[in-house]
Order: C-alpha cells, then structure tokens, then sequence
C-alpha cells in the first residue's frame, strides 16, 4: 500500500512540473506575440491565458517526431 502512494506521489509530481513548464513557457509566446503580431498584421494583443492556449494548439497541431533510418 505504502508503495501505491509513492508512485502515486511521483506521477502527480511529474504532472505537476509539466503544467507548470507549460505555464511558464507561454510568457515569451505572449512576449512575442505582442512584440511583432500587432505591428506587422494589426492583430490584437494577447494575454497570458490566450499565449498559453496558442501554445498548446500548437504543440498539438506540430509534433517533432525523430527518425533513425541507420542501419
């Protein structure tokens, strides 16, 4: 029993420091977004919220896949 709260432990950790990557990572999206969207196509200003939802559309709509064809 003590085992399952260990690993139960581990894996919301884990979650816990993805979400958080995730959150941290829309701020230079936002950032650049703000810096050169309105300017360059007259596109509103985003929030944190909004870069944080475009980060996750694109990370959903753009994997990076790797490939070893050596043989």
């Amino acid at each position: 029993m003590k085992l399952i709260g260990i690993v139960a432990t581990m894996i919301l950790g884990a979650v816990l420091m993805i979400g958080g990557f995730s959150l941290l990572m829309a701020f230079p999206i936002k950032w650049c977004w703000n810096a050169t969207m309105p300017y360059l196509f007259a596109l509103p200003v985003i929030t944190w919220g909004k870069a944080w939802c475009l980060s996750l559309l694109a990370s959903t709509l753009i994997k990076a896949t790797q490939t070893n064809n050596a043989k």
